[in-house]
């Protein structure tokens, strides 16, 4: 079957669409560098046309509060109008854990935006809730930094690898729409500060990572389990250690 990849050249984009078409797929990577922009709707009914499926990974190039509510909504509602047009069957959005715990943050409201806008689609979804990568380590560093010093709450977190991330959502793209939510996470759950501490060091980065209860997460306040996905979550099984020491081979 015909699947669209919004956000099909990015991390987890890009992964997505190489096991679609290793399955045999007809995976179609789209964005702006392909010509498909959902902000202004640019190439999308040509994209759509023939698609079963559209599977949702793109992401804001800015995290400021405006700007990132700007992009979810006006993308979103285009990318679903498009898709409605178009006659595509499932609507495939990775999101994140605990989104709905974290509406402090500017981020976090902007995900639950979009994922509200799906769910009053009247399109058949399926949303995907997926913990941190491993590959976001660094740059959740540069979100906790002050002053020079990452610092981050007294809160556990259970990343995952983005190959176990674009497996849990191809998955998702294959299956019947859920009309829901699933929840995929890591197999530790692990204190915020320790893969940031092992991160920083591997890079020579010379932060100093400090346990503070009185930081945020990327804006919000969290407690020890605010992160953490549910007792149904599907658990990858690739861990932090492993996934480093693959990196280094």
């Amino acid at each position: 079957m015909k699947v669209v990849v919004i956000g099909g050249t990015g991390l987890i984009g890009s992964k997505v669409v190489t096991q679609l078409l290793a399955e045999g797929h007809e995976a179609v990577p789209a964005a702006p560098n392909t010509g498909v922009n959902t902000l202004t709707g640019e190439g999308l009914a040509e994209v759509l046309d023939g698609a079963s499926v559209v599977v949702d990974v793109s992401n804001s190039p800015s995290f400021a509060d405006d700007a990132v509510m700007e992009f979810f909504r006006t993308s979103t509602t285009n990318l679903l109008k498009a898709e409605s047009d178009a006659g595509v069957a499932h609507h495939v959005a990775l999101s994140v854990v605990g989104t709905d715990r974290l509406q402090g943050s500017g981020y976090f409201r902007a995900k639950q935006a979009q994922e509200d806008l799906i769910r009053d689609s009247g399109l058949p979804y399926s949303i995907v809730h997926a913990t941190q990568f491993y590959e976001f380590m660094k740059g959740l560093a540069d979100l906790s930094t002050v002053d020079g010093t990452v610092r981050v709450p007294p809160a556990k977190f259970q990343p995952m690898a983005s190959d176990d991330v674009a497996a849990a959502v191809c998955r998702a793209a294959v299956a019947p729409p859920l009309d829901g939510m699933v929840e995929v996470g890591g197999p530790e759950a692990l204190f915020l500060a320790d893969p940031l501490r092992t991160a920083l060091s591997a890079a020579g980065d010379p932060r100093k990572v400090v346990t503070d209860p009185e930081a945020s997460y990327s804006g919000a306040p969290v407690d020890e389990s605010t992160l953490l996905p549910g007792p149904d979550a599907e658990l990858a099984t690739t861990s932090y250690a492993d996934w480093r020491a693959a990196q280094q081979q």
